[in-house]
């Protein structure tokens, strides 16, 4: 099967792409890997550390994009380099624990190839329907779905995403029979979904917030743990009787062999940057909810994320070849 992008972030916005990698006057230089296209919300977020951990490591930080492969580049690039600060990982988590549950033969091993540092964001996701579905909320929604047998059909940004993962488990959940239907992009979808041509889907709550604060679509749930602080009013699927937490986060790690005072300041570095108020207000405008994590708080996190994921994505059956 065709490699499918994965999850990499939420809105493009023109300012982010001029954000530049800004750098220390001084010290080594240190480049942050992101496997994911610039001027997106990730993109960002490595802009925001780069800028803010330079001058409290004593280094020269910049950020690569190194596209392609699902992230697999990037991810192999940071994999590889020497564990002498030079190049750090920024990436979603799902690219690191899904991607080695769907190769059929997995390109690394998080655990053995990374060494933790910390969790840096998170973003969140909904399900949002068209105006068409007659329903106000969650449980109006799954009984006109029991109602509209023919008209099951959900879109996500791309298969092999957490969006698909998360249909596949409300499937079983809910016990109603739904058909998939991956797009190239959330904006494809969202596009069906207020052209009335889609029921419902489910992808990042950051690129169904402007269309369902336009009147045109409606965001039903969010997947989150705890209703998003950027649209309080919508319960979450738990508040809804679905067991599924799947939001999703950006994490920090360096190769392999790192010495762990590197890591250990790279760390505090981190959280201190994601403290500061000025990067809290950039991060959240964009849909980002900052963290900043100890190393153990990010190893927690994929080891979760993990065992949460690996029976629904072993259930699906699907893999892709490499």
């Amino acid at each position: 099967m065709d490699r499918r992008t994965f999850i990499a972030g939420g809105l493009s916005l023109p300012w982010l792409a001029q954000a530049g990698a800004a750098c220390a006057e001084s010290g080594p230089l240190t480049k942050i890997i992101f496997p994911f296209a610039a001027g997106g919300s990730g993109d960002t977020l490595c802009r925001l550390v780069a800028q803010h951990a330079a001058s409290m490591l004593d280094r020269t930080m910049i950020v690569e994009n190194r596209t392609g492969g699902d992230g697999l580049i990037g991810i192999k690039a940071v994999k590889n380099a020497s564990p002498d600060g030079s190049m750090i990982l920024v990436t979603t988590g799902p690219t690191m624990y899904l991607l080695p549950m769907v190769e059929t033969t997995p390109s690394f091993d998080t655990a053995k190839d990374f060494v933790p540092v910390s969790l840096l964001a998170r973003f969140e996701l909904a399900v949002v329907t068209s105006m068409a579905v007659d329903a106000k909320d969650f449980g109006q929604f799954v009984a006109w779905l029991r109602s509209h047998p023919d008209m099951t059909t959900f879109g996500v940004p791309s298969n092999g995403t957490i969006p698909h993962f998360a249909g596949s488990k409300l499937e079983k959940d809910l016990g109603i029979p739904l058909t998939r239907v991956p797009y190239r992009g959330s904006a494809l979808m969202i596009n069906d979904l207020v052209g009335g041509h889609l029921p419902f889907g489910i992808t990042t709550l950051a690129d169904a917030l402007p269309q369902h604060r336009a009147k045109g679509v409606k965001i039903i749930a969010v997947s989150s743990a705890e209703r998003s602080p950027f649209i309080p009013e919508v319960p979450t699927l738990k508040e809804n009787g679905i067991d599924l937490v799947a939001d999703a986060w950006y994490g920090m790690w360096l190769p392999a062999g790192s010495p762990p005072d590197f890591a250990a300041k790279l760390s505090a570095a981190a959280v201190a940057t994601l403290a500061k108020p000025e990067v809290k207000e950039k991060l959240t405008a964009i849909g980002l909810i900052p963290v900043g994590s100890t190393a153990e708080g990010l190893t927690q996190e994929l080891a979760a994320n993990t065992a949460f994921w690996q029976p629904i994505v072993k259930a699906t059956g699907y893999k892709i070849d490499n």
